[in-house]
């Protein structure tokens, strides 16, 4: 078991929820899920108590999931996009449901191997030396006087010593711009991911930490890039250029668009960007779970476009291109805010 999760409280208090079945977990969930349409009927409210009632484990599994709803908001996480993800799927369907068993794993604390890593991340998140909130962003000078900012739900550690600087992005997105170092002599800069770690040289940069690899955008100086896995061919990324790497290998690089920073200001940038891709960046920002239509995902989006109001964001688009905005109860976020074709009228 992993040290910091032994030691907090919040692990522990999963210990008798980890003896619920997976079926009764999932059926919590689903329970839940039900339970954010407004208005409920009473006969599913009678239903509900009746399944709590009817078993010891039942009634262990609803007080599980009440009491780790809030304290997974304040940071983005892909529980938050299983949680989005089950809400929208139909009934019964086959992405309802591996949604539904990746919340169970996360909410009860189960032994799988996605469990404890997204456990761990979620952990050393809250653990962080600095972390962001949903569609937060901050502005930090480091001791050596590099400029750092970081992206919504984002979390960061300091590690310096007189060897080195080093930057740990646990999760999320991190701007940065280097500073020389004063101490003698002067330290390497890195960044370190999951996937390895990034030495500057002489730099302004972004790094993002996604699902399964890492994303770096460079926009003055180098970067020089050395995947985790032990002989893996190292590459320095030069100024304009932008990549992805794994822990094996580094991506074939790409031009990089310092638009695609515009974030520190709090906009987003989109050039002729698919409508779902757009809704999927701007969604990072909000605490509502964005989603469109499939017929209409294929359509392109071009501008610069707040992030603190996806709200106001959706209603232009629903005038831009010709759709609605369906609004209805979230799950474990806000509202489930969705881009659809407009009604016609009839005839």
């Amino acid at each position: 078991m992993i040290p910091a999760l032994a030691a907090s409280s919040w692990y522990r208090s999963t210990r008798d929820a980890a003896a619920v079945s997976p079926e009764v977990a999932e059926r919590a969930l689903e329970w839940l899920l039900e339970l954010q349409g407004e208005p409920v009927p009473p006969e599913t409210m009678q239903a509900w108590r009746r399944w709590r009632a009817a078993h010891p484990d039942h009634e262990r599994a609803w007080r599980r999931i009440e009491s780790v709803r809030g304290s997974l908001q304040p940071l983005a996480s892909p529980l938050s996009a299983a949680a989005a993800q089950a809400a929208l799927a139909p009934s019964g369907s086959r992405n309802r449901r591996r949604a539904l068993k990746t919340l169970a794993l996360a909410a009860f604390a189960g032994s799988g191997a996605w469990g404890v890593r997204e456990h761990t991340v979620w952990w050393r998140a809250w653990t962080s030396d600095y972390r962001t909130a949903v569609g937060e962003h901050r502005n930090l000078l480091l001791p050596d006087g590099t400029r750092l900012v970081l992206n919504t739900g984002s979390a960061i550690d300091l590690r310096f010593s007189d060897a080195e600087r080093r930057v740990v992005l646990v999760t999320g997105e991190i701007f940065i711009a280097t500073a020389a170092d004063a101490h003698a002599p002067a330290r390497p800069f890195l960044v370190e991911t999951a996937q390895g770690t990034a030495l500057a040289l002489g730099t302004r940069y972004t790094v993002r930490q996604r699902e399964r690899d890492t994303d770096i955008s460079v926009f003055e100086g180098a970067v020089q890039i050395q995947p985790r896995q032990r002989g893996a061919a190292a590459l320095i990324l030069q100024a304009g250029r932008r990549t992805r790497y794994t822990a094996q290998a580094v991506a074939a690089s790409e031009a990089a668009d310092e638009a695609s920073a515009a974030w520190k200001e709090g906009f987003i940038v989109a050039r002729g960007m698919r409508l779902d891709d757009f809704l999927a960046e701007l969604g990072r920002y909000s605490r509502d779970a964005l989603s469109c239509d499939p017929a209409v995902a294929g359509l392109r989006v071009s501008g610069s476009f707040p992030v603190r109001d996806a709200r106001a964001v959706l209603a232009a688009l629903s005038a831009t291109l010709d759709l609605r905005v369906d609004e209805r109860d979230a799950f474990w976020r806000g509202r489930t805010l969705r881009l659809a074709p407009a009604a016609r009228a009839p005839g």
